[in-house]
């Protein structure tokens, strides 16, 4: 019954505008502290587009990274179209940045991964950012996929990675450590200095900015969580390669 309830897109709506509002008044009651927040406020007003990065389990207060009222210009962000996608689209929506559905293919399902990359190009062809979860919707958690990558190559776009941990919070046993923010907490934001794809990087390259992008937002992630007092969330294992068998 509660599945069923979860996929009406009205418990979707109010579920997430529940959520948006918790997020918007958790936000307002930390008193954060902002580490290279130059980096972040030189992406926010450049006039050229930007790939902008997190991870999946830190996306309850990704926004504030890139918060409108700090002068940082229109993002859209990447959200899948699961039904816990509908929920944080609508929740999204409520702190102020649009979003873009989409993901990639699942079995035979569609997943609307080729008009989400329309939507992306044309809007960063006019000089927006994208917000994109790079181990998003199903992992491994802290494992960036080759997506941000592949759009800021073609769009000659810095990627910005950013991080928040906080002093209070509950980290759930779910694939991405999903981490919920408790109110009236002691918070911290991390920015990484912009990554840059040449736009005519071969594949190797390709995979030593991937690399880059995952350790990096892996060092910002680390550093936020040390400095709020809590346990670093760890990534995920890489998966161990098959050796083939000596003739």
């Amino acid at each position: 019954m509660l599945k069923r309830f979860l996929d009406a897109p009205f418990a979707q709506l109010l579920i997430g505008r529940l959520l948006g509002l918790y997020m918007l008044v958790c936000g307002a009651t930390t008193r954060w502290r902002l580490i290279n927040l130059a980096a972040g406020q030189a992406a926010w007003k450049a006039p050229e587009p930007a790939v902008i990065c997190f991870w999946h389990g830190r996306i309850v207060l990704a926004h504030r990274g890139w918060m409108r009222p700090w002068g940082a210009r229109p993002a859209k962000v990447l959200i899948s179209h699961s039904r816990e996608g509908g929920i944080v689209a609508a929740a999204t929506r409520i702190v102020g940045h649009d979003v873009i559905r989409g993901s990639s293919a699942k079995g035979d399902k569609r997943k609307g991964a080729i008009e989400a990359m329309r939507q992306m190009l044309r809007y960063m062809e006019a000089g927006g950012a994208v917000a994109i979860a790079p181990d998003g919707p199903r992992g491994p958690r802290m494992r960036a996929q080759m997506g941000p990558v592949q759009l800021a190559k073609r769009m000659n776009a810095p990627i910005i990675c950013y991080a928040w941990s906080t002093a209070r919070r509950t980290v759930f046993n779910s694939w991405d450590r999903f981490v919920l923010p408790h109110l009236f907490s002691r918070g911290v934001y991390v920015w990484g200095d912009p990554i840059r794809v040449a736009p005519d990087a071969d594949d190797a390259e390709l995979e030593r900015a991937r690399a880059a992008v995952e350790a990096e937002l892996n060092r910002v992630t680390a550093q936020a969580d040390l400095l709020a007092g809590g346990l670093a969330v760890e990534p995920a294992p890489l998966p161990q390669r098959v050796l083939e068998p000596v003739a």
